[in-house]
């Protein structure tokens, strides 16, 4: 199994330029593999579909897509794409890693782009994300919003990836809120943990009678119980990768953004102008890659006070003022 970097240091070490072109032929069109809970998750999946749907919307050109709907269909969706000669083929999220491995290695021709994990071959682009950057800005809101000083986070599957969000978050609230009580739990250990809405609000529900008022779900599909729940019960929730703030206004706080669907686009588009590379790419506050979200349907929810610290805390990571603690640099969160 392919071993995760968890140092930034190779960022751009060894990227390769491959298979220069200005277009795709008809049987080279891009493929996209989404992982279980489906590209219309309305979070982790679907931000990846945006993205290939911008490309095609501005190209013109299709894409072929596959959504597993079980582990065992990672491999042979990855093999089938390259056979029928996609290129490049885009697997989405740490699960399709070895799926991704064998594929590249065994077609070391095309090329693969993976997001959420790092598979170091020649042939492969790595896109990952610094989401404890994002998570630490939403704990600050989140702080600053709870009346009750109690606020919660509900992880998808129980995965360092997932840690990474919690721990970020967990250090956000304590920066805003010293005293603040911050419950977590995790929705289970296996990918189902992704697709489970009414475990979700189930977890939320018990964080909420704990005298929580905000949670922040990173839980892909299941975070659409946690959303449900704090509408249901009158508390706020904070939605994830995809801008989630539209599902319930008024009791959407605000999304942590992770553009999933800039890496998504950008690895068709680079392929499809000439400027696809193979390598690592880390993306965080400073290049855009995470954000929070601030429109018409959470406006009157975030205060200027709220928005004037949360502003400061960004431009103090970015500036490198503020270091934001990587659970996956460790696999331990310090509190």
């Amino acid at each position: 199994m392919t071993k995760l970097i968890t140092t930034l240091s190779m960022l751009g070490a060894g990227a390769v330029l491959l298979a220069a072109g200005t277009a795709f032929a008809a049987e080279k069109m891009p493929a996209v593999i989404f992982d279980m809970g489906g590209k219309f998750d309305k979070s982790f999946n679907q931000g990846v579909y945006d993205g290939v749907e911008k490309f095609r919307k501005e190209t013109g050109i299709k894409y072929r897509e596959f959504e597993v709907k079980n582990p065992t269909q990672r491999e042979q969706a990855v093999k089938k794409m390259a056979q029928r000669g996609s290129d490049p083929v885009l697997g989405v999220g740490f699960a399709q890693a070895s799926a991704i491995e064998k594929g590249a290695k065994a077609f070391p021709k095309t090329r693969f782009a993976i997001i959420d994990m790092v598979v170091m071959l020649p042939n492969v682009q790595s896109i990952v994300f610094k989401e404890q950057e994002g998570s630490f800005l939403v704990g600050i809101l989140a702080a600053m919003a709870s009346k009750s000083g109690k606020v919660g986070f509900v992880g998808g599957m129980d995965i360092p990836l997932i840690r990474r969000f919690e721990c970020g978050y967990y250090h956000g609230v304590k920066h805003a809120n010293s005293s603040a009580t911050v419950y977590a739990n995790m929705t289970g250990t296996t990918p189902s943990a992704w697709n489970d809405p009414t475990k979700g609000a189930e977890l939320a529900k018990s964080q909420f009678d704990r005298g929580a008022d905000v949670v922040f779900a990173a839980a892909g599909g299941t975070g659409i119980g946690v959303y449900q729940a704090a509408k249901d019960n009158g508390k706020y929730a904070i939605g994830v990768d995809s801008n989630q703030n539209h599902l319930h206004p008024g009791t959407m706080l605000t999304s942590m953004l992770k553009r999933v669907d800039v890496a998504a686009y950008n690895v068709f588009k680079g392929a499809n102008d000439g400027n696809w590379k193979s390598g690592i790419q880390v993306l965080g506050l400073k290049e855009g890659g995470i954000d929070w979200a601030l429109d018409e349907h959470n406006k009157h929810l975030i205060t200027p006070a709220m928005k004037a610290a949360v502003e400061a805390a960004k431009a103090d990571i970015i500036a490198g003022k503020i270091t934001v603690h990587d659970y996956m640099s460790d696999n331990k969160c310090p509190k």
